[in-house]
């Protein structure tokens, strides 16, 4: 089996984070969304894998490489524009050839990986594996209408959708898919929509099976998505003390501080990750925070956040909370008088003052 993996698209919901940079590349707990998705096929026992990027960028072949450092081949498969997830599967055909394979969507997580589906799949002896999740906005997703337990129609983005379920972002096919996705027309928004391949796998009698995500799952899209996939991966995360702590500060529940990392007169309650060559002094940093190498925070308070590589927070009075900083930002207390905020911020930030 093999598996074909996206990390394209424009991350509209994430600017301005995605101005500068894939959206797949952004940190969960210091790692890259995408590094995830591929370690679940690892852990599957997956050697092959594709990976569809943007033409114009060649961000995530250089950021990932041939997959060596996960013992996989990694081929990369450009996609000149975005036309959605069914043409995505279109143009990875000659990689695929007529193997089984499972398609994920590179920003997607899930907890438990890949295996438990590919086991449901070759044990169900259909065509198509879709695996659903109950979520509280179906409108935003692929849809299922199920009846006496079998999907019998799926909708995209859905104006009153059949049921609470989505189908999220990981799919498993035998080659009948590509069948599908090389006779539907592209929809109202000029794209080869997924649903409707699945829909035409249905309308000329292919087999579709699913499995319920009972644990957690996260399309992080938008950035409260982010924290709450970060704060899912800190909660199972191992502690893991490299940096240095002096005999001032107290460190306590899941904390990793990786080495190089100072913590100084300060207190870091958990789950924390911290990463190398981080300065934090005089300072508390609450739980659910990421904070990347090279960060400077001082006399500052930083919860549930994500902070990314080079930033400095300094001498800053309120606690920042539900926070995502790109990297190389700079807070800081204006000294002297008369006492001012001065911003430079790009497009589509979001600040809140008290």
């Amino acid at each position: 089996m093999k598996a074909l993996i996206t990390s394209g698209g424009r991350g509209t919901r994430l600017r301005p984070l995605t101005h500068t940079q894939n959206k797949h590349l952004i940190p969960i707990a210091n790692k890259p969304i995408l590094h995830y998705a591929i370690e679940y096929c690892v852990e599957a026992g997956i050697k092959e894998i594709g990976i569809v990027y943007s033409a114009d960028s060649t961000a995530v072949p250089e950021a990932i490489g041939d997959g060596a450092h996960w013992g996989v081949h990694i081929t990369y498969i450009p996609q000149e524009a975005p036309l959605g997830l069914a043409h995505v599967v279109k143009i990875s055909q000659d990689f695929i050839r007529d193997e089984p394979f499972v398609f994920y969507l590179g920003d997607n997580m899930v907890v438990g990986g890949l295996k438990r589906f590919i086991d449901a799949f070759e044990q169900s002896n259909t065509n198509c594996h879709l695996t659903l999740a109950k979520v509280k906005d179906p409108e935003r997703f692929g849809v299922p209408e199920i009846k006496d337990g079998k999907i019998v129609r799926i909708e995209e983005k859905p104006e009153r959708p059949k049921s609470h379920f989505a189908v999220s972002g990981i799919y498993i096919y035998d080659k009948s898919i590509f069948e599908a996705v090389n006779n539907i027309r592209p929809s109202a928004r000029g794209e080869l929509e997924i649903s409707d391949a699945h829909q035409y796998l249905l309308d000329h009698g292919y087999t579709i099976s699913y499995s319920e995500i009972t644990g957690w799952w996260k399309d992080t899209g938008k950035p409260y998505d982010l924290l709450e996939a970060n704060r899912l991966i800190l909660d199972n995360m191992e502690e893991n003390i490299h940096g240095e702590v002096d005999s001032a500060s107290l460190v306590t529940g899941k904390v990793k501080i990786e080495p190089g990392a100072k913590i100084i007169n300060s207190t870091v309650r958990g789950p924390v990750i911290i990463g190398r060559n981080t300065v934090i002094e005089n300072s508390y940093i609450g739980p659910f925070t990421s904070i990347a190498n090279d960060c400077r925070i001082k006399n500052s308070e930083v919860e549930f956040s994500i902070i990314l590589e080079e930033c400095s927070i300094l001498d800053v009075d309120i606690r920042i909370e539900h926070s995502l900083l790109g990297s190389d930002v700079e807070i800081i207390k204006a000294k002297g008088r008369p006492a001012t905020h001065r911003f430079l911020i790009g497009d589509q930030s979001r600040i809140e003052l008290l």
